[in-house]
Parts: C-alpha cells; structure tokens; sequence
C-alpha cells in the first residue's frame, strides 16, 4: 500500500481560535476546537488526531452509547484499555469522557501522546506525522500486528485524502490532506491485509483477505454437506473494519461472535475470517444454514454506507448465492434483525435494501455507462437515491475543481428512451436541469458548489427524488 501524499506544513486552526470570541459565548464550531486544544496540550500532530476519529466513528460520538467491542466517544476509547487509561491521564471522570465530546477527544489525544513517549518520541519527532504510526497502531489495541497495520494504514490514508465531515450536530470538520511517508518500524514485516493471499484455498472469495477468527468464536464444521446453507446474513458491525476484524480474533470470551466476512466503508475491501465450511456464530438460529457478513460502521449513521461498499458487498453476496444456489432475493438474503427470535436492529434504517438487491441481482450493473463516465474525470460518487427499480440518481464531487456533478443512471428499458431527469441546484442559484426522453442516463448536470450547500435528484420511471440542502462544501 502506497501511502505517499501531499504534506503541508501546519494544522489548519478555525478562525474563532485566531481571533478570539467573546467570554463566555458559545462556540460555533465546539469540535474544530476540541481538536485543536488537544492537539496543542498533547503535542499530538491537529490533523492526524482527526483522522484518527474519522477513521474509528466518523466524528459521531453517539450519544454515549458504546460499539460493539465497548468504546466510547468520537476516539472510540475503549473499556478496560484506552478509556481507563485516559482516565488516568487526564483526571476527568469516566462518564465525561464517554458522553462529552470535548473530553473525549482530550482523552484519545492524551493517550496518544502517552504512546509516542513510550517509543521515546522527542520534540522534533512529535512534529513530523509518520513518527507517530507505531503509536496509532498501539492506540488500536489489535489482535494481531497485522489488524495493527491495517488499522493505522487505515488512519493514514483518511490523513492523506483529508477530512471534510459533518458532526451530528451539524458542525463541519476539516483537515486538509497531508502526504505523510509513515514510519512504520517492526509493522513493515507484519502481514498487509489489504493485499489478498495470492494463495487460491487461503479464502472461499478470491478477492479477500484472510485473518481468521479466534478458534472459540466459531465451529469447525463440514457445510454444506452436514447443514445446507440457504441464507445469506447482512450486518452492521457497530465498530470499524480493523476493530471488527480484531474483535473476531479476540477469545474466548463470555459471548464468542464472529461473521464469515467484514466489508470495508471505504474502498469495499473485503476479508474473510471464518470459512464458509464452517458455523459462525453471527444469527442465533440461522447460524448453521447461513454465511455471515459484516459491514463497518454504526446503525444509526448512514455515512458509512457508501455505493462502493453496497457494490463490493453485493458481488460477494451474488458469489456466495451463485456457489450455494441461493435465490437472490430478500426472503433468502436477510438483515440480522429478520432472523427469528434476533434482538439485533441491523442493518438499520439507513441500510439502502433497493439499492443493494439491484446490485446483487445485476438491476443496477447492465448499464454500460457509470456515474463517473457520465460526469467525467476528477469525478467521484457521494451520495445516490435509487429511483425505484427504474434507476439511481448520483451526486459526484470533483476535489480538484470545487465541482459537484449529478447524473440519473437508468436500470430498465435501457438502449430505449424514456423520461428521465437529473437536477442540481447550489444554494443561492437557480436550478440546473436535465430533462427528456434518453435511453441510458439524464445528465451531467455541474456546478461549482465548493463550501456550498447542494440540493440534488432525479427521476426515472415514475420515481422521483429530491434531497434538502446538504453536503455542504464538497
């Protein structure tokens, strides 16, 4: 993995903390802040801790409620390890730095740089981002030095696009990207498991990695020939891709859980960590004729949903399905909260089910054309709406212009023309129209949108959809 990007020379500061607000007024931008505090009372790099957040929860500390793997807050600090510890270092109650942003971002800080004095880091060093990789590879608490690597890989590459997220509460965060050439030390020799086994039995998928689970956290089995295997089960893991993978590795413990397979937000990696021959324990009573597959991210954040994971995610449900002879439909390819007697509510609300069976079905992949065909180079998708079964509409961002872009794919009656629409409308300005009879997409409608809001949709057969205002400045 080449994590070689463009490096500017210091944290970008908000301007509230340049020039100074009245006592006692509230801050407009209460996380940026955070953020910036941390890093200076810490000496940990403004950018990099960022990073670290949006990499573990997006920036959504949810209300105090903890992952699956029991951390809290936008750092995830974790019960019994990084919590307890931050705790320690910063003199502030456990129940703050669960529930209260400010703490917690103080929290993970101070247990970074308590990390980085371990590896001896000077003054000098704490300056230069990439002397703190082994740092945020012990920060990750992993199972393995290869979820270690994973996890920090993971943290750097945020580092090197940059950050530009929106908090709950409706803040908007940024770090500009850095090209950092990390040092990595002993975590160059561990395995890159974003690079599958070239070997053709080490997975039953071939394009995924291979970390198998902890030996309690599932049964070694002989499927299908001992059980049939006739469901496919789709979860949220509340926790991210490394942390996931990690928390499968880790045993025994009182409540063993594993999935056949984790799918990163992202880039839609994919790594298998029980092999399907085998009963994860993932479903309760679906355990024994189901394979199991887990997406990063949380439930009640539809950030992590991307197009990339659905499609990722849907060519391996649609191999599994084609190998077992599984009908690709939602009686046989079910959420977790639909397997009987289940207490799980995932995949969630924000889980696009229309979106995702047009992909595992093929409903959504026979167009020739692509939203960033349509929309041209520098382009990348955003967001999307499915349009029924007649189509998706896309926004897409271009980094590198400030542009946004919206085309409508068609799904049916594709090579015929039919009425279809794509729309895109920057805040202050009047709306922008592409509408007519067309036989495979409507569009590309740009803009120049950057820090700008957008309203954006589309219609294809007699669906329609139109969003409010948001993506704000991308």
């Amino acid at each position: 993995m080449n994590l070689r990007i463009l490096l500017t020379s210091a944290a970008v500061l908000p301007l509230s903390l340049l020039v100074g607000q009245p006592a006692g007024a509230a801050s407009a931008d209460p996380m940026a802040e955070a953020f910036a505090k941390a890093a200076s009372t810490y000496e940990v790099p403004r950018d990099l801790l960022v990073s670290v957040a949006y990499s573990e929860t997006h920036l959504d500390g949810h209300q105090g409620r903890p992952s699956a793997d029991g951390g809290y807050g936008v750092m995830h600090l974790v019960t019994a390890k990084t919590l307890d510890k931050a705790a320690t270092l910063t003199k502030r109650p456990v129940s703050a730095l669960k529930s209260d942003d400010a703490a917690n971002i103080a929290g993970g800080a101070a247990v970074l740089r308590s990390l980085a004095d371990e590896l001896k880091l000077d003054a000098a060093a704490r300056k230069d981002a990439g002397k703190w990789y082994q740092a945020i590879a012990k920060y990750s608490g992993a199972s393995s030095p290869a979820v270690a690597r994973l996890y920090a890989d993971t943290v750097y590459e945020e580092l090197a696009k940059g950050v530009n997220a929106r908090t709950p509460a409706g803040e908007t965060v940024t770090a500009p990207a850095r090209t950092v050439t990390p040092d990595r030390g002993p975590y160059a020799k561990a395995d890159d498991l974003d690079r599958p086994s070239t070997l053709a039995a080490s997975t039953d998928y071939p394009s995924a990695a291979w970390a198998p689970a902890h030996s309690s956290n599932y049964a070694v089995s002989n499927r299908p020939t001992s059980d049939a295997i006739d469901r496919i089960v789709i979860h949220v893991a509340q926790g991210t891709y490394a942390g996931t993978i990690s928390w499968f590795q880790t045993g025994p413990r009182p409540n063993p859980t594993s999935a056949h397979y984790v799918v990163r937000s992202s880039d839609g990696a994919i790594t298998q960590t029980v092999r399907e021959k085998d009963r994860a324990f993932h479903a309760g009573n679906y355990n024994r004729r189901s394979v199991g597959i887990e997406h990063e991210g949380w439930v009640d954040n539809a950030t992590w949903f991307t197009d990339t994971m659905y499609r990722s995610s849907a060519a391996l449900v649609r191999n599994i399905a084609d190998r077992y002879g599984i009908p690709k439909d939602r009686t046989h390819i079910v959420g977790h909260s639909e397997v009987p007697e289940a207490d799980h509510t995932d995949p969630g609300q924000y889980w696009n089910w229309t979106k995702y069976m047009q992909y595992v079905t093929g409903g959504g992949s026979a167009n020739p054309h692509t939203p960033e065909s349509v929309c041209g180079t520098g382009y990348k998708v955003i967001d999307s709406n499915p349009l029924g079964t007649a189509g998706t509409v896309f926004l897409l961002y271009n980094s590198d212009n400030g542009n946004n872009c919206v085309a409508t794919i068609k799904a049916t009656s594709l090579g015929t023309a039919t009425a279809t629409t794509a729309f895109l409308e920057v805040e202050g300005k009047a709306r922008v129209t592409d509408t007519g009879n067309f036989e495979y997409y409507a569009g590309p409608v740009r803009a120049a949108a950057a820090d700008k809001c957008v309203k954006w949709g589309g219609k294809a057969g007699s669906s329609t959809y139109e969003s409010g205002f948001e993506h704000c400045g991308s």
